[in-house]
């Protein structure tokens, strides 16, 4: 299949994006395009709890509660998979992991002698062939850069396949081996950094170096910078002044690590330098910044994602529901908060409606203008997870999940056994409603195999 064009996506009667749109002449100054850049800071394992503006009381993040501040939170915000690949290709997408085929991290585990059921024969990249944000919105003019981690699979599905014209960082590793310079281990180093480092370099602080450039070099034009860190995945390693301040700080809550805390910080920091870099070029009104993650934090080992029950991995709202926070001048309303349930599969038909442009074929995320807007959202709507795989990490074994409304059904595949929660009650997860509501456990079964069939979603098989 041949890669999309922008041409294939305008809507009817659109030769060229819209006068409002319009790129600004050359040489303009400074915050004079009319066309809104787009930063997408995308934090690896970062727990929905673990962030001040969503109650942590132990980490310090007042770059990104400013940022809260100033923009939208959304409370119920969901990545579509437990773990990372799947939910970075939801995002460039609008496609649920279970459509793609893409439904574990990358490479997964396979299938070890001790599990009951066999995964299925699931894809282990990004195909190049699928349409994605990046692409649309090179084609449409804007410039582009992946700067941080990729993880979505081989040289063949790196990001300048998909429209990226500047990658630094990205490649098919999931994790550094170290977070400081030479960023290298026994089996793998982050692509590309080690030649212009120098001892002591943290590579959070790497990365950001990279993207304020960005942001210099492509001040009169529009960009779009998809900033994935590597950080807060593990290994725990933080900035040792850092780590020193939490170790002598005494925690108010169960977050406790003073080494993720000291990672968090940097994170933080990487957000206030970006933020620092547009207000200082003028380009802050004329921005969307979205912050997100790609799973739950990383349970019991790096956080406690409390009052949400479990972590990475796990169906249960400590494993999926994530931090989101969307500033968009002349949009949202600062301060704003919305509690209607939204998905990273989201993000794609959000700036699709940015460019005026329909959508490439069958997409399963909505666009979030009209909840951006202070509208209501889309009534009805329910969620869906997939995870046929088993992940040692967290002890996971495969099962399904929907979310409609305020009731969420968990179906574990190995037994048939089902759970269901009312998370207006208990956001904890702590009261299975299974027996007391047998009809709604039946129709939200429906829903969820219903999903499954319409997705094309692979199934684990019994071993012979």
């Amino acid at each position: 299949m041949r890669t999309r064009d922008i041409t294939d996506w305008l809507l009817p009667g659109i030769t060229a994006l819209t006068v409002s749109l319009a790129v600004p002449a050359a040489g303009a100054p400074a915050g004079t395009n009319s066309r809104p850049n787009i930063v997408f800071f995308l934090i690896d394992d970062l727990g929905w709890a673990d962030i001040g503006c969503n109650g942590s009381t132990y980490f310090s993040t007042p770059n990104i509660d400013r940022l809260a501040k100033a923009g939208m939170r959304f409370t119920d915000a969901y990545a579509a998979c437990g773990v990372c690949s799947p939910t970075r290709a939801s995002i460039l997408t609008g496609k649920y992991p279970a459509r793609l085929h893409l439904t574990d991290w990358i490479p997964g585990e396979g299938n070890a002698p001790g599990n009951r059921l066999l995964v299925p024969e699931w894809q282990k990249y990004l195909s190049a062939s699928e349409a994605t944000v990046s692409m649309a919105l090179n084609q449409a003019g804007y410039r582009t850069a992946s700067i941080g981690k990729w993880h979505l699979g081989g040289r063949d599905s790196y990001p300048d396949k998909f429209g990226f014209e500047v990658n630094i960082g990205g490649g098919h590793i999931g994790h550094p081996a170290a977070y400081f310079w030479p960023y290298e281990g026994p089996t793998h180093t982050v692509p590309g950094l080690k030649a212009e480092g120098k001892e002591g370099e943290y590579l959070t602080d790497r990365l950001t170096a990279a993207a304020e450039r960005f942001i210099d070099q492509n001040r009169n034009q529009p960009f779009f910078l998809y900033f994935p860190h590597y950080a807060v995945h593990t290994p725990l390693q933080g900035k040792p002044e850092l780590v020193a301040t939490y170790r002598n700080k005494t925690p108010l809550g169960a977050q406790t690590n003073a080494v993720y805390a000291a990672m968090i910080e940097s994170v933080d920091e990487s957000v206030g330098r970006i933020m620092r870099k547009l207000e200082t070029l003028g380009l802050a009104e004329n921005t969307v910044v979205i912050f997100t993650s790609d799973n739950g934090g990383l349970w019991p080992r790096s956080t406690v994602n409390a009052p949400l029950r479990a972590g990475k991995g796990h169906p249960y709202e400590g494993g999926i529901r994530v931090p989101l926070l969307i500033k968009w001048p002349g949009v949202t309303r600062p301060g704003g908060t919305v509690g209607t349930p939204v998905m990273s599969i989201d993000f794609l038909p959000t700036v699709f409606e940015l460019l005026g442009a329909k959508l490439p074929g069958e997409i399963d995320g909505v666009s979030l203008m009209p909840l951006l807007r202070g509208q209501a959202g889309s009534p009805g709507r329910a969620l869906f997870w997939h995870y046929p795989h088993y992940w040692s990490g967290g002890k996971v074994r495969p099962y399904g999940a929907v979310r409609a409304g305020d009731w969420k059904l968990v179906e574990w595949y190995e037994d048939g056994k089902v759970e269901l929660y009312n998370l207006k009650t208990d956001a904890s997860e702590t009261r299975d409603l299974a027996e007391a509501e047998p009809e709604r456990v039946k129709e939200l079964k429906k829903r969820l195999q219903d999903w499954r069939k319409a997705a094309g979603a692979q199934m684990p098989r019994e071993r012979e």
